[in-house]
């Protein structure tokens, strides 16, 4: 069986910074948590044997669940979609009619998957009222369906102790304890004001947002867990981290999602944890 890895693309996904997040992996830990998983590249990478997953993105996390516990309706669902421009977009507006809260939690997954395999750039993007709204991508073959990947996915969420949560990071991280690992991929701080892109959730990541981040990341240092967080390398978060017991690291990736082009490329991040 081939290692499990993303099968979603997300933004902000962790991919590009693997190389540099496996360097400040702990040696040893007990649970791990992570409660911005997006598309869950560090989980992944990881395959701890008991994990906390959370997302603020409902949608998201109904996906992880239908892929743990009904993953064999999933793949059907799946395979009746079709990559053509008038059916992406029907799919795309079922969250603008009422019957929408009535899919059930398996077509809500199917729906989510699909739109991030044909829509453009694989973007997850809502507008004001929570709909999704990134256009038809006009690709050639997309995998839709991805058995193997789903069906690894499956076979790692039930053949180990993952939790899967849809709530606040605070919340998610409330029982970590002494040695246990908790990795925060947060939306980024904005590189100028133009450049947010947190829409992927209806409520935004403002800067008291990662205010408050960075006061749960300096309760659970006191509680003695092992805290590795990525973010932007802007001057504001620098000046929120600096403290005695956090060691900050400048990073570079590659940034792949972004609606102009000027934005992709290697782009300077910063990794900030409390031990090593």
């Amino acid at each position: 069986m081939n290692k499990i890895q993303p099968f979603l693309k997300w933004a902000g996904g962790k991919r590009q910074l693997l190389p540099e997040i496996r360097k400040h992996i702990p040696q040893e830990f007990n649970h791990y948590y992570e409660p911005f998983v997006g598309a869950g590249a560090v989980l992944f990478d990881l395959e701890p044997n008991k994990a906390i997953i959370n997302d603020v993105n409902s949608e998201l996390i109904n996906v992880y669940k239908v892929i743990k516990n009904n993953i064999e309706e999933l793949i059907e669902d799946l395979k009746k979609h079709k990559n053509e421009p008038d059916y992406f977009y029907e799919i795309r507006g079922m969250d603008r009619t009422k019957e929408y809260k009535q899919l059930s939690p398996v077509k809500k997954a199917s729906r989510l998957i699909y739109l991030n395999k044909t829509c453009f750039n694989g973007l997850f993007r809502v507008n004001s009222r929570g709909e999704f709204n990134v256009p038809f991508g006009k690709y050639k073959n997309p995998k839709i369906v991805n058995e193997e990947i789903l069906r690894a996915t499956n076979i790692y969420f039930n053949n180990n102790q993952i939790s899967i949560l849809n709530t606040d990071f605070t919340k998610a991280v409330s029982n970590a304890q002494k040695g246990d690992f908790v990795y925060f991929d947060p939306p980024y701080d904005p590189l100028t004001e133009t450049s947010s892109f947190t829409s992927y959730s209806l409520n935004g990541f403002n800067k008291d947002d990662q205010e408050r981040l960075r006061d749960t990341f300096l309760e659970l240092h006191n509680r003695g867990c092992y805290v590795l967080l990525s973010n932007s390398d802007t001057e504001f978060i620098k000046e929120i981290y600096d403290h005695p017991n956090i060691k900050i690291e400048k990073v570079y990736a590659n940034r792949n999602i972004n609606s102009k082009g000027s934005g992709r490329g290697k782009i300077s991040e910063v990794l900030i944890r409390n031990y090593g």
